[in-house]
Parts: structure tokens; C-alpha cells; sequence
């Protein structure tokens, strides 16, 4: 989820990015309505791109479970389950919708019996995953999970969003991949202001590139990409104008793991 985000400070005390998320719970809801713009936008882009007839959707970092349930409801999707790994946001969810309480990088797919046609992974959760070997994990699990003809949808923030960062900082940015390439260049810390005091928490933001070579990684390929202005929902032509929502199918490599170990 992007909220304020900069780098760390000597007095910061940046919580697990589970144990951040059990303390945001009482104000998710109202975290989400500030966003509700780009937020709905996402969605209906999700939508809108679904396989035919789709009957089976996975929600990765699912929060209180209201986006998976909305994207469902439109698309006519009859299994859903939710992977929410903060036992506090979960609580919000209803009753009678499946949960799983793991972590996405911790995600035994071996075991889990059937796959998805869609899986949705929203608002920069993968920049919640600590270390881009573990965001790895979590996009390779989510590849070996999708059906044949499944996609992957992936929203993050966007490291040089002009339109939110300003010129200056995003273009400290640019110069500091280019200078001084390293994977850790995108780490920040999250801070989500509220009534109980400020929240932070470790976060990462991507570039365009950064993303690619993370799917290539994981055995997944890009169909799309679409740029999201944070504050109005709008769609953009240029990348600097907003954050990254991706489409991804199974590379040929994932088919045979899938193959393998699908009944």
C-alpha cells in the first residue's frame, strides 16, 4: 500500500510488514476510501482484462478482503481465496470467504490442489516483501498457481512518478540507478499516519526494468502494462506520470512445472 514513503530515519521504528498491518487494521478502511479513485481504477483495469469466463481468483496481501470480493462480484467469480498473513486484518473479512494466512513468499504450492485464473497481488503489496529473492518466491509461487490460461495482476509503486515524487526527487532517483546500480536502491520506509501515532514499516518502489527482470525470474511474461495516475485513477501514456499496474501469463517454463503437478 503506498502511503508516505522516504528513507530511513535514526529514530524510526520500522515494524515486519506483518506486524505493521495488525496495527493499521482498525484504519484500513479509512486509509483505502483516501484512495478510492486510483483504487477503483485498478480494479476495473483488473476486470476488464480477466480471462473469459473466469472461475477462480487468489488475492495475494488481500487486506480486509473488500477488493478481492469486488473484483468477484463483477466478474461472476465463484472461488475466491484470500491470503492475508495479518491475523488482525484478516479479522475484518467475512466469515464464510476462504482464508490463507501465509505469507506469499512462504506459499508451499506443492501442496495446494488446483490452480487459478486469476491472481491478483494490489497496491504495491510485493513492495512489502523484503529483498527481491523473496519477491522472486512470491511471483514464481503465484506463476505456478495460475491455470493455463491465467493472468497475474501486479500494481506497484512506481520509483519515477514525476507526478508524485516531483522532478528533483525523481530525478535523484534516475541518477542514483544509473551512477550507483543496486537492488536496494528502491527500499523506503512506509509511514501511515493515524489516530494510535505513525506506523512505518520496511517498503520497496520499482522501476519499469526492475519489474521485468523480477518476472523474467520468476517464469512469468508481461501482456501488458498500464500507467495509473496515484491521484485521480486516470490512465496515463507515460510512465513518469503514475504507478505500474502489470499483466502477466505463465512463460512456457511455468507450463511444465504446472504440468507436473496439476491432477
Amino acid at each position: 500500500m503506498n502511503a508516505g514513503v522516504s528513507h530511513r530515519n535514526r529514530n524510526d521504528e520500522v515494524l515486519d510488514p506483518v506486524a505493521a498491518y495488525d496495527r493499521l487494521a482498525p484504519y484500513y478502511s479509512k486509509f483505502s476510501n483516501r484512495r478510492s479513485a486510483y483504487l477503483r481504477s485498478v480494479e476495473a483495469h483488473v476486470v476488464s482484462r480477466l480471462p473469459a469466463h473466469p472461475a477462480s481468483l487468489l488475492d495475494i496481501g488481500a487486506g480486509d478482503g473488500s477488493r478481492a470480493l469486488r473484483i468477484a462480484g463483477t466478474a461472476r467469480i465463484s472461488r475466491v481465496i484470500l491470503l492475508e498473513p495479518s491475523s488482525r486484518m484478516a479479522s475484518n473479512v467475512a466469515a464464510n470467504v476462504r482464508m490463507w494466512p501465509v505469507r506469499a513468499e512462504e506459499l508451499r504450492v506443492g501442496e495446494i490442489t488446483g490452480a487459478f485464473d486469476a491472481i491478483t497481488c494490489l497496491w504495491n503489496v510485493l513492495g512489502h516483501i523484503p529483498d527481491q529473492g523473496k519477491r522472486v518466491v512470491a511471483l514464481k509461487n503465484a506463476a505456478q498457481l495460475l491455470s493455463p490460461v491465467g493472468l497475474l495482476f501486479v500494481d506497484v509503486i512506481h520509483r519515477y512518478n514525476v507526478r508524485s515524487y516531483g522532478v528533483p526527487a525523481t530525478t535523484g532517483r534516475w541518477l542514483q540507478d544509473h551512477v550507483a546500480p543496486a537492488e536496494t536502491n528502491g527500499d523506503v520506509v512506509a509511514r501511515w499516519k493515524t489516530d494510535a501515532g505513525t506506523i512505518s514499516t520496511y517498503g520497496h518502489v520499482f522501476t519499469d526494468r526492475e519489474m521485468r527482470r523480477l518476472a523474467q525470474s520468476a517464469g512469468l511474461e508481461c501482456v501488458e502494462r498500464v500507467v495509473i495516475d496515484y491521484e485521480t485513477g486516470v490512465t496515463r501514456r507515460f510512465s513518469c506520470m503514475g504507478n505500474l499496474l502489470y499483466v502477466f501469463r505463465r512463460t512456457s517454463r511455468s507450463d511444465s512445472f504446472n504440468a507436473r503437478h496439476t491432477p
